[in-house]
């Protein structure tokens, strides 16, 4: 994984620098299943050290980022601010270039006495573990972890409360990059013979990402499959060149380097600038270690918390969906049919023209259709008369129109309900809290979609403000999360003057641009537009049609369901939706 030991030391460096230590923990929180979030007051700053023991975001750090928490915390936050609430960090620490991060603290227990508390970060892949121990006469018991080990689970070691804590196995046939003499590293290169060069790093040093050691072949032999045994001594300088400014790197903290697809997609990440893509890939800079680990990780990690907690609710839409859309498809066939009933009407004039010549027990009629002065056979009911014969296709057409005006509307209605659907679904995708989630369920609650959600109204959360942007030219741009909101924006908080925005025929939010003096810059309607396709189903999309118009050819219908509603003299923009600009114009 990218999150090497090496990272994983310039981590540790910036949170001494920082003055983590000496900090006292002020809050915890576990904002999902496998993460945590200390709150560490230190010099009058509150620093947040998050530590994720999720297999696919495994790390820890310092983060800026805002994690909403459950309403209710779960047993393992409630046993952390039980043994580390009010502890005093003494030392962060780290085996080596292991990924392996302890946090000691100093805390007070039940009883009154001060004792060392540690949590260690264990950052391994689908092994990362968070692990809560206390120290009595050297060594550190569990308490208690937020992945329990068992026998069945792993056969190497165990994970389990009241267990002497043991570190993972070592190979201790690895150095240390940092620390290790030319002579030590170059003998340990050409200890791979027959191996890849890039393969072989990883193997033998200590703390290497896969990313490092291709740079390191590279750079060494302008190829990133060079084998060991072609190495010459040339080739080797230029690889004792590199692990030297490797050092600096790690020493100055100065390259933290993310990579990008073409599309914009995070691939990867390293300490120091990587060049072996050349122009495959897109590269950017971070400030810093704690920082660059925010950007790669920050918004991922919060999709798929979010992906997990609107799971449910996003698989009821769907199936509420299908169900809307078979129905939609048996009421159109019917529709179909009723297209016939004109034939019954012309049966029933044809047997109306000629009831003089019929009698009781006839199973047919032959006779002339005025209306196009054909022969035709009429099949008749030998049970019924004459009179009873033409009710009957006179019957049959009426119920036929009554059916089509019916299904001509519950076909409109279901169509519009689709619309809905297809908006709550998007709204909900791209929920990114607890609040948001809530007030769509409050929403299809209200519609008679699915049951009022339970719980008093201490329990509920409070619903989050629209979101708030600023255009480069100082224009206020206001974004609904979900319909409520959008309906809010646009039929009560908007002024006639003001301008909104919403994608053409694509689910998504309503966006309002507040007019100055009734003036509103182009600049600011492009980027309007531009948030206007970034908040839609059209995310990830390229040229979305966007329209535009006053607020006051803006109207929402009476019966309308929340978010729907029409609009005149608009024109339409194409732009892309753009993640850079969504995050620099944030109010």
């Amino acid at each position: 994984m990218s999150l090497d030991g090496t990272f994983l030391s310039c981590i540790v460096n910036e949170m001494l620098s920082a003055g983590l230590i000496g900090g006292r923990i002020d809050k915890i929180y576990q904002p999902s299943r496998e993460e945590v979030i200390l709150s560490i007051r230190s010099a009058g700053k509150h620093n947040k050290l998050l530590i994720s023991a999720n297999s696919m975001s495994a790390r820890v750090g310092m983060t800026e980022r805002a994690a909403e928490n459950p309403s209710a915390p779960p047993m393992f936050c409630m046993l952390l601010r039980k043994h580390l609430s009010g502890g005093k960090l003494l030392a962060v620490s780290q085996d080596g270039l292991e990924r392996i991060i302890n946090f000691d603290f100093e805390c007070m227990n039940e009883i009154g006495d001060m004792v060392i508390n540690r949590l260690t970060a264990e950052i391994m892949g689908r092994h990362s573990n968070i692990i809560l121990m206390t120290e009595k006469d050297g060594v550190y018991r569990v308490i208690d972890s937020i992945k329990r080990i068992t026998d069945d689970v792993s056969s190497v070691r165990r994970i389990l409360p009241n267990i002497v804590y043991e570190t993972p196995p070592r190979d201790l046939s690895r150095i240390n990059f940092l620390t290790c003499s030319d002579e030590q590293l170059i003998n340990a290169v050409k200890s791979g013979t027959g191996k890849r060069l890039s393969k072989h790093l990883t193997a033998c040093l200590e703390g290497v990402s896969p990313v490092f050691a291709r740079e390191c072949a590279y750079y060494s032999c302008r190829d990133t499959d060079a084998a060991v045994d072609d190495m010459t001594s040339d080739n080797c300088d230029r690889l004792l060149f590199f692990i030297k400014k490797a050092r600096e790197y790690v020493r100055d903290g100065e390259g933290f380097t993310i990579l990008r697809d073409l599309q914009g997609g995070y691939k990867d990440f390293c300490f120091m600038p990587i060049e072996q893509y050349g122009t495959q890939m897109l590269v950017s800079k971070a400030s810093g270690a704690n920082a660059l680990l925010d950007i790669f990780y920050g918004s991922k990690a919060e999709n798929e918390r979010m992906k997990q907690r609107s799971k449910d609710l996003l698989k009821m839409l769907m199936n509420t969906y299908d169900r809307i859309s078979r129905k939609l498809e048996l009421q159109k066939s019917e529709l179909s049919e009723c297209g016939e009933r004109e034939v019954f009407r012309v049966r029933g004039d044809i047997v109306s023209a000629n009831i003089y010549k019929m009698h009781k027990g006839m199973t047919e009629l032959t006779a002339e259709d005025y209306s196009t002065g054909e022969t035709v056979t009429v099949p008749l009911d030998a049970r019924l008369t004459p009179a009873q014969n033409a009710q009957k296709y006179y019957a049959e057409y009426k119920k036929l129109e009554k059916a089509e005006k019916m299904l001509t509307k519950l076909i409109a209605d279901g169509e519009n309900e689709l619309i809905y659907i297809d908006s709550v679904f998007d709204a909900a995708s791209r929920a990114t809290s607890n609040a948001e989630i809530s007030e769509i369920k409050q929403e299809l609650a209200a519609n008679g979609y699915i049951h009022a959600p339970s719980g008093s109204k201490k329990t509920q959360i409070k619903p989050k403000p629209p979101m708030h942007f600023v255009s480069d030219d100082g224009f206020d741009i206001y974004i609904g999360r979900n319909n409520i909101q959008n309906d809010k924006l646009t039929v009560k908080t908007a002024e006639p003057d003001d301008m909104w925005l919403h994608t053409k025929n694509i689910a998504g939010s309503h966006v309002i641009i507040k007019a100055k003096n009734g003036e509103i810059s182009d600049n600011a309607i492009l980027q309007a537009a531009s948030l206007a396709a970034y908040c839609s189903k059209a995310q990830n999309s390229t040229k979305v049609p966007v329209d535009y118009t006053r607020i006051r050819f803006v109207k929402k219908p009476n019966g309308a369901k929340p978010g729907m509603v029409i609009f005149s003299n608009n024109f339409t923009v194409l732009v892309d939706p753009d993640e850079e600009l969504f995050a620099r114009v944030e109010a």
